[in-house]
């Protein structure tokens, strides 16, 4: 394969809500495959669900935070959001990761997310509240799928979520790949960092029944505190994972149930399926985003094909999802699947800290839809949704409605 025959990530699609016809393809010829990033750097693309579990359970390989030969995914000097000033003060493998993990995810237990969810479905209903008296059609993401997981984020946190827009620049800037240049991604990181540290600031002075403010009193197993970095860092990656990538699935699950209407009103006549539901979405979801990044500094093998230390390897969890050798009927979207051991939250040491929580508003949102407004359908045709471009995490640019 020459240089010029090496495809770019990410690959392109006739629909928003199809897969790209190569991943099939590299499930079935080529597992491990070499793919440009958007900042012209090559990795190893992994596609099969057991390779790709493998590499993100294998405690032995990071994200390449700091590595001089990991690939960057953006193209800028510091390679965006995995070579950040966020990802490098957060600590990202040993014993100061499980012990930042296990501070941060004393937060996101069962009996708390149960405590949220009253909270969250009134918000949902105070929002379809303000989409009834607009009158439709609407953009659901503007007005649900968005601003649903910021209030619940900002709340978690304790910042005002009038500052939403903010912290939507400032997360796109984040996760940009090509959208943003770097001088424009290096100003909305100082603004975030400045905004955050003030914040923390005021929550030594004045704590509140938040996280920030639990995780300013906590200590580590040697009685330490966390660092004002670390605490600001902290602050930072829940805001940008809390809303991002849960507003934009928010979305995307419910185009994918309104782009065959049957789906939708197979869950009307049977409520209870709304968890496998939101499972079988996350797993089903074909504008995912990038995937993870796993730097591989030993030499492995992944279906039969070497992988040298030193690689940049992507995991396509999206991909994986699709995998007939792991799910069966991959290619159809079954809302009463069961088991479901999809990867959409990733797996190992690094899976999604905030997965709980992603489920309950997924859940909570799904439920308060169907509840309030039975009649919802897409304004516009599926060939005419389109996909938000040049960032790290997929989603749809918006989503028109109508009931």
């Amino acid at each position: 394969m020459t240089e010029t025959e090496i495809p770019t990530l990410p690959f392109p699609t006739d629909q928003a809500l199809e897969p790209p016809a190569e991943w099939a393809e590299l499930r079935s010829r080529c597992p491990v495959a070499h793919v440009r990033l958007a900042s012209g750097d090559q990795a190893a693309l992994v596609t099969r669900y057991d390779d790709v579990k493998a590499v993100l359970s294998d405690p032995r390989f990071g994200r390449g935070t700091g590595k001089k030969d990991a690939a960057r995914i953006a193209d800028t000097d510091d390679g965006g959001i995995m070579n950040s000033e966020m990802a490098t003060v957060l600590p990202q493998e040993g014993e100061g990761h499980l012990t930042w993990r296990r501070l941060v995810g004393k937060w996101f237990t069962a009996k708390r997310m149960a405590a949220l969810r009253p909270g969250i479905v009134a918000m949902a209903d105070q929002l379809i509240d303000t989409m009834v008296a607009d009158g439709g059609p609407v953009d659901l993401k503007a007005s649900f799928g968005f601003p649903l997981p910021v209030w619940v984020i900002c709340d978690m946190l304790g910042v005002p979520d009038s500052d939403r827009d903010k912290f939507s620049h400032w997360s796109d800037c984040m996760l940009s790949m090509t959208r943003y240049t770097q001088d424009e991604m290096a100003a909305a990181m100082g603004e975030f960092g400045a905004y955050m540290a003030h914040h923390v600031a005021l929550k030594r002075v004045t704590p509140g029944e938040d996280l920030l403010s639990e995780l300013i009193a906590a200590t580590d197993d040697d009685g330490e505190p966390l660092s004002d970095a670390v605490l600001v860092a902290t602050g930072q990656g829940l805001l940008v994972a809390g809303h991002e990538t849960t507003a934009n699935m928010i979305t995307k699950m419910v185009a994918m149930l309104l782009a065959d209407r049957t789906r939708w009103e197979q869950l009307l006549a049977d409520p209870k399926l709304v968890r496998s539901t939101v499972e079988e979405a996350l797993r089903f979801d074909a504008n995912a985003g990038l995937g993870m990044v796993r730097y591989i500094d030993a030499d492995i093998e992944l279906s039969g094909v070497a992988v040298p230390s030193g690689t940049t390897v992507m995991c396509s969890m999206a991909a994986a999802n699709r995998d007939e050798a792991a799910f069966a009927d991959a290619d159809q979207l079954d809302l009463t699947r069961s088991p479901n051991p999809h990867l959409a939250f990733g797996a190992g040491a690094h899976s999604c800290l905030g997965q709980a929580l992603a489920r309950t508003e997924l859940q909570a949102a799904l439920e308060t839809l169907l509840r309030r407004l039975p009649t919802l359908e897409l304004a516009v045709g599926v060939d005419e949704l389109e996909r938000v471009d040049g960032l790290a995490v997929g989603g749809l640019t918006k989503l028109p409605v109508q009931w």
